[in-house]
């Protein structure tokens, strides 16, 4: 029961995150750009070194064999389905394309963020320690993304005050992912077997295919290399976070 309270609190706190995207009204284009990336560079680091610094070791630390990275395998194809066939997709302007598929982004949002829910539940079961950092992880990722988000809201033609409101909505189905998490992992035993691995699956496609991508967009080579270094920034504070909760 007391993981239950860091769960609710950790997925109430990432569908909160839902509301930066007012910077996109506040902030210049101009200086709104130069802060994503750097954003998005952090974001790309945190995910690498939560999937390989903290989801990985743990899997692998009471399962052997093929099936964890089998079940890597299958995080990276879902994450990749669900941004194919629902037309779930991060925009890192202020203003981004809108077409027809909003609604259908909005559902693969939801979707998103209700898988977010279930790591978030299994791995505060599995540890404290891995809890917050995979909160971290995934916080780190939603920033951007939720900036990106209501601005394509806004420019498909919501109300600020109704975009504000679908993105809250949605981000929401992260605690009830976190609710199901939670039950589930006490009704089935082994489901950190499954949902660890999956999860570092999910993390290396988002930073890979999404957000490393945006980086090498950048022509100046000093905005790149500084982005870079914003990059391993990230990987170093998972790392950073590992090394203190392990002494």
């Amino acid at each position: 029961m007391f993981e239950l309270t860091y769960i609710i609190s950790a997925t109430i706190i990432v569908s909160l995150i839902s509301f930066v995207g007012i910077f996109t009204l506040i902030l210049k284009e101009q200086i709104l750009n130069k802060i994503l990336l750097t954003l998005i560079g952090l974001s790309a680091g945190t995910l690498m070194g939560g999937a390989f610094l903290h989801l990985l070791p743990e899997a692998t630390e009471d399962y052997t064999g093929l099936d964890v990275f089998i079940f890597v395998l299958v995080g990276f194809i879902t994450f990749f389905i669900i941004e194919k066939v629902l037309h779930w997709r991060h925009c890192h302007k202020g203003e981004c394309e809108v077409h027809t598929f909003t609604y259908m982004n909005l559902i693969g949002d939801s979707i998103h963020n209700f898988i977010d829910g279930l790591i978030i539940a299994t791995s505060f079961i599995v540890s404290i320690p891995l809890g917050i950092t995979t909160t971290i992880a995934i916080s780190s990722h939603e920033i951007p993304q939720e900036i990106g988000d209501f601005g394509v809201l806004i420019y498909g033609g919501f109300s600020k005050k109704k975009a504000l409101l679908l993105n809250f909505i949605i981000a929401l189905t992260a605690v009830l992912g976190g609710l199901i998490g939670y039950f589930i992992s006490n009704i089935f035993e082994n489901t950190a077997l499954f949902i660890l691995p999956f999860a570092a699956g999910g993390f290396i496609y988002i930073s890979a295919t999404d957000l490393i991508p945006e980086i090498k967009k950048e022509l100046n080579m000093k905005k790149y290399m500084a982005t870079l270094l914003v990059f391993i920034l990230g990987i170093l504070i998972m790392w950073l976070i590992k090394y203190i909760f392990e002494v």
